[in-house]
């Protein structure tokens, strides 16, 4: 195979972003009006697993008090509490975290902030972020 035209050795993108610290962890932003792919944060969909399996054990009997759960499980009552408000998120709320829509400084310490139980007034959670 020949080539018609040498092909350079270097090449300089420049590609405009900055650095945000997202669960730990530094990862690149794109500015506004950027396309790019949304990327799901584990933490979060970890903290939703736990905490609607934690729900389920609760009320299927298994444990009768959180503070019993919480102790099997080795963390702090709490914690766990916090963790569990998760499962009163809006249904679309939930979905976006999973589909990782959330916004890019929207991590689980965001979402374990108390906020209204009525999925009407949540939306903010997402939308503030954006």
């Amino acid at each position: 195979m020949t080539r018609s035209a040498p092909i350079p050795e270097t090449i300089t993108l420049y590609i405009p972003f900055r650095r945000v610290k997202r669960g730990g962890r530094k990862e690149m932003q794109l500015p506004d009006g950027a396309s790019g792919h949304s990327k799901m944060d584990n933490t979060l969909i970890k903290a939703l697993a736990r905490a609607f399996r934690w729900k389920c054990m609760l009320e299927s009997g298994e444990f009768t008090t959180i503070a019993e759960l919480a102790e099997r499980e080795g963390i702090a009552p709490s914690y766990m509490t916090r963790v569990m408000r998760l499962t009163l998120l809006a249904p679309e709320t939930v979905e976006a975290m999973v589909e990782g829509r959330q916004p890019p400084d929207a991590n689980l310490a965001h979402f374990l902030e108390p906020f209204p139980v009525e999925w009407k007034a949540q939306p903010w959670l997402l939308a503030d972020h954006r």
